[in-house]
């Protein structure tokens, strides 16, 4: 993760306002994603949606017919569906023809070659390169993104600060060389090494431009997609911490399907559901507070087109903006305290057991359960040490002095 970006450090002019649904697969956040596009573009506001779920149910819940291009599907409202064997032709060209090549080299037959040079993190690299497209032509006023499942968006998001790392550690090394025996690899193998190896610097650096615009939270906000269910709660929360470790804006939390309770007659087989929906929805309150919870009922129907899209939308936002930022807590800030200073980390619902913090170098190692974050140091604090590092309600405080010792939790 970087320092933080402020608004001064975004590289497109204009950036429009960028959210995206997350939650666990089956909340229904497509619909969500949906209904705020359409919402939006009904206010006025040119909207792009689009879609990294490789389930591809955004032309279900539009009910249009949708391609891997942007295409208008209302007034003002635009939608893709990202496919990556498209999407490796448009934006990973000679990668892929260096894989292809390198496959045939080897004797794999063309249908698997095409399907092995689909490598790990290329879909969602091309969900991003997708983004920068939109961002760099500046013709939206809001894209939406509908991800996939936390897990794979908490993937697509971490993507650009694995290719920091690998811009500023292996890259040049790997690049002098590649430079060096590129061009004569190709005249005897016929493998276009340097030209493949030119194509991923490019796109490393488009990545790192998206990350900047995906960490500064004026232009994008996060919204956690969950239902009143303890396993979906349970997930919602995971999520959330990871993206406050990573410096990602979680702006609001939207509850789907809630059923109405004055709609469910007493005695009736909903009645203990409604129940523990009260005792779930107090709990979602007391866990996110003070973010805002955006209740979206169930409408007793399957969700999709114009109509119902809209009544979901009205429901969720009622007098809102869509657009308008809800919550804007930092997750990430630095105090100075004398000589020291205390960098503060917002890590909700982690415990001790699950945090380990060490420093390495000019980086801040943050590890939460199964993910773990390279903080990038702001420039000053690289020449301080580590002394110190305790969670306190909801933050991680991490203490540097000039003269302390490297230490960990």
């Amino acid at each position: 993760m970087l320092f933080p970006a402020s608004d001064d450090d975004v590289p497109f002019d204009d950036a429009p306002r960028i959210l995206l649904f997350t939650g666990k697969g089956g909340t229904g956040k497509t619909t969500c994603a949906a209904a705020t596009a359409q919402h939006a573009a009904r206010q006025g506001h040119k909207t792009l949606v689009l879609s990294s779920d490789p389930a591809h149910s955004l032309a279900d819940a539009l009910d249009q017919e949708l391609g891997p291009e942007a295409r208008e599907v209302r007034d003002r409202l635009f939608a893709q569906e990202v496919d990556l064997y498209y999407s490796m032709k448009k934006h990973w060209g000679h990668m892929r023809e260096l894989m292809l090549t390198v496959f045939r080299w080897q004797g794999v037959d063309q249908i698997a070659a095409e399907e092995l040079a689909a490598l790990p993190g290329m879909n969602e690299g091309s969900v991003l390169l997708w983004l920068e497209e939109a961002l760099r032509e500046a013709d939206y006023d809001l894209i939406v993104v509908d991800s996939a499942p936390t897990g794979e968006t908490l993937t697509l998001l971490t993507l650009p600060q694995v290719t920091q790392w690998w811009l500023a550690k292996a890259f040049p090394f790997q690049k002098m060389a590649v430079k060096s025996l590129g061009f004569g690899v190709r005249k005897a193998t016929g493998i276009p090494l340097d030209k493949g190896y030119e194509e991923l610097e490019v796109i490393f650096e488009k990545l790192e431009r998206v990350q900047q615009v995906l960490a500064t939270p004026s232009t994008t906000s996060i919204r956690l997609v969950t239902n009143p269910e303890k396993m979906v709660i349970e997930e919602a929360r995971r999520a959330f911490t990871y993206l406050q470790l990573y410096g990602y804006g979680v702006d609001s939390v939207i509850v789907n399907r809630v059923l109405p309770e004055d709609e469910v007659p007493a005695d009736s087989f909903f009645e203990g559901y409604v129940e523990s929906q009260r005792e779930y929805l107090e709990e979602i309150e007391q866990s996110f507070r003070p973010l805002p919870i955006l209740q979206v009922p169930h409408l007793g129907e399957e969700v999709f087109g114009a109509e119902r899209l809209g009544r979901i939308g009205d429901a969720m936002y009622a007098e809102r903006n869509p657009t308008d930022v809800f919550y804007d807590e930092p997750t990430f800030t630095v105090q100075e305290d004398g000589d020291a200073y205390v960098l503060n980390l917002r890590l909700a619902f982690a415990t001790e057991a699950d945090v380990d913090v060490r420093q390495l170098g000019d980086q801040l190692v943050v590890q939460v359960a199964n993910q773990r974050s390279n903080v990038i140091l702001p420039n000053f604090l690289s020449y301080y040490h580590m002394t110190s590092a305790a969670l306190e309600e909801g933050w991680l405080r991490v203490r540097f002095t000039p003269d302390g010792e490297a230490s960990s939790n």
